[in-house]
């Protein structure tokens, strides 16, 4: 088949922030292999799922998504953020290399992200620049992994303080910190209360050695610097 028959490599991106996403089309764009994209460009959670329908329906692959974690809500579909959509996105395109970008790098809420989505890249917004932009994709394209050097320290922490949670763990003690009552996390989580309940004991026990109350729980976290 010759080259220009061959179907167009699809590259999605998404950000609330237009200047961003012509930012990242840009530099994208000056990379050789990328010279026929086709780019899918997004601003919130539900352009972003339609982007992702439309594609499914029409049997056409996504190969690279960039997706910012704080957009606009798609409410109607449960998606309340970038860590939603990417999840669609593993679910109907397996292949896909998704590249996480975000200003949060807190230890707990990397670690979250990072065991639920496993994204192929994971960038804090304060590690990019326009030099290193194209070197990140170039290392992705190539079928390796790309962390920041913000990403990698906060992982790091986490191994230094001996803290081994999952994406739940990390989850629930971050809604607890956003001051969401216990009793309420099954809202935001695939998990029962009782499960809840018993996870939280772990993290005590992991940060405190003893029981405690959640408050206690958040304040030991914050001070060891992994929220």
């Amino acid at each position: 088949m010759s080259k220009t028959n061959q179907p167009l490599r699809k590259i999605l991106i998404v950000d609330d922030h237009p200047i961003n996403v012509e930012s990242y089309q840009t530099l994208l764009s000056d990379i050789e292999s990328n010279k026929n994209a086709d780019y899918l460009i997004a601003f919130d959670c539900e352009q972003a799922y339609n982007a992702i329908s439309k594609n499914h329906y029409n049997k056409e692959l996504i190969d690279f998504a960039f997706i910012d974690i704080s957009l606009p809500p798609y409410e109607e579909k449960n998606l309340f953020s970038g860590s939603d959509v990417a999840l669609i996105i593993r679910e109907l395109f397996p292949n896909c290399k998704i590249t996480i970008i975000s200003m949060h790098k807190e230890p707990i809420w990397v670690n979250q992200i990072q065991k639920s989505i496993m994204p192929e890249g994971f960038i804090a917004k304060s590690d990019i620049n326009y030099k290193i932009f194209p070197e990140i994709f170039k290392c992705i394209e190539k079928d390796e992994t790309y962390f920041s050097p913000s990403i990698i320290n906060a992982q790091k922490l986490m191994i230094q303080k001996n803290i081994n949670w999952d994406e739940h763990d990390s989850k629930i003690i971050q809604l607890l910190s956003e001051g969401i009552r216990t009793i309420n996390i099954p809202d935001y989580i695939p998990l029962s209360l009782s499960s809840i309940e018993k996870r939280k004991a772990n993290m005590k026990k992991q940060l405190l050695l003893n029981s405690a109350t959640d408050r206690e729980l958040i304040d030991i976290a914050k001070k060891i610097g992994v929220i």
